[in-house]
């Protein structure tokens, strides 16, 4: 039911985001520059089984209504875990413990198991930002407080919502992640100029060794991709995760991957591998997706192990396609150091927490900048080791 707070605005919880208008939670979403708020990416997450309660991730999505108007919204999900978060707050958990203090369940605000920079409330921009704004955190603090919710997180964060919300008592955590951003490269070579002389033939090598294996890699999207390479992606998606055992984040399923097809292939870029035997099945793929200048990497696997056919599926031949395109940015997601070797640098993203608890807010906001210092010390001592010729560093941070 709705809640009336004065005679322009309501408030309403909805556990599930079908119970919203595509078309006006679309109205608000769309002109971001992330794609992973649109209401088909989140629905499709929840229609297809895969974030659900029985996965951990229980919706509560906050709206603001004027009349019958949506003029704001934020995806929220009550979580009796940390898992799919990529936000590490085992130590915030433990210290609860040792308080006395239940962590979970916790609410938190991200695009689920999409680790990518972005997050913010949905608001329309005809209406008093700065009013809902301060109507929905006092929602969200009535709400963790009624329901004995430890604390409230909004993570990977856009870079100029963070600034407006700390006046509302959000720290921030500093994080580290990869991007590439074009520097007005003219082609791949181009892009390799920057490099020093060694790792440009390590890059030309590991190119190589992948068409001397037979491998042709083929970039398709939006209604040129076959309906069938969805459901071959999710196999691919499996076989990646289930490497990895416990440490793997698998939560999509292969509804998941099949609706894609018919929802969202607008927004899909595959790099398809073939080889020599097998011209019409991929025997690798990548799955990216694309609004506006932006390019995102979400999923990779192959049927075989291919040595560097993972670098240039996932990073090498999504940059040569960017730069064809005016692509201006590329977030490769998550992963290890291998990424500063081809070009990622290593960039901040923010997390925002707040506690209910006064003991767990006070450590927070004491310790969170020191936290944030060290941080950035790993961020710069990670771009220090970038591979770029010495007459390229000082034109690129």
């Amino acid at each position: 039911m709705p809640k009336y707070l004065g005679s322009k605005y309501s408030v309403s919880w909805m556990d599930r985001i079908a119970s919203v208008d595509q078309a006006a939670w679309d109205m608000l979403a769309a002109p971001l520059k992330t794609p992973f708020l649109e209401w088909d990416w989140l629905h499709l997450m929840e229609a297809s089984g895969s974030i659900t309660p029985g996965t951990g991730w229980e919706p509560q999505h906050l709206t603001v209504w004027s009349g019958r108007r949506l003029v704001a919204a934020a995806p929220l999900y009550l979580k009796h875990h940390s898992a799919g978060e990529f936000v590490y707050d085992n130590a915030w958990a433990d210290l609860a413990t040792r308080l006395g203090i239940g962590y979970y369940p916790k609410l938190v605000g991200m695009s689920p198991v999409t680790p990518v920079a972005g997050y913010r409330f949905l608001i329309d921009p005809q209406a008093d930002g700065q009013r809902l704004t301060d109507l929905m955190v006092r929602e969200i603090d009535r709400f963790c407080r009624l329901n004995q919710i430890s604390g409230c997180s909004f993570l990977f964060v856009d870079p100029a919502w963070r600034l407006r919300m700390a006046a509302y008592d959000f720290s921030g955590w500093l994080h580290q992640s990869y991007a590439w951003q074009n520097r007005d490269f003219r082609s791949f070579e181009d892009y390799l100029a920057i490099f020093n002389a060694n790792q440009r033939h390590n890059i030309r090598r590991e190119r190589r060794k992948v068409q001397d294996s037979g491998i042709r890699i083929e970039p398709i999207s939006g209604d040129d991709i076959p309906r069938s390479f969805l459901p071959l992606m999710y196999r691919f998606y499996v076989r990646t995760n289930d490497r990895y055992g416990p440490w793997s984040c698998k939560y999509l399923s292969k509804t998941f991957f099949d609706a894609l097809y018919d929802r969202y292939r607008h927004r899909l870029v595959l790099m398809t591998a073939y080889d020599q035997q097998n011209q019409g099945l991929p025997v690798a793929m990548s799955l990216l997706l694309i609004k506006g200048e932006l390019l995102f990497g979400r999923y990779w696997g192959s049927f075989n192990t291919i040595d560097a056919l993972h670098f240039d599926a996932c990073y090498y031949r999504p940059i040569e396609w960017a730069i064809s395109r005016g692509i201006q940015y590329f977030d490769p997601g998550v992963g290890s150091y291998h990424k500063l070797r081809r070009g990622f640098e290593a960039v901040p993203s923010f997390s925002l927490h707040k506690f209910y608890d006064p003991r767990l807010q006070l450590v927070l906001q004491s310790h969170i900048n020191a936290i944030n210092r060290l941080e950035h010390h790993q961020i710069d001592a990670m771009n220090a080791q970038l591979p770029f010729a010495k007459t390229t560093l000082k034109n690129y941070p």
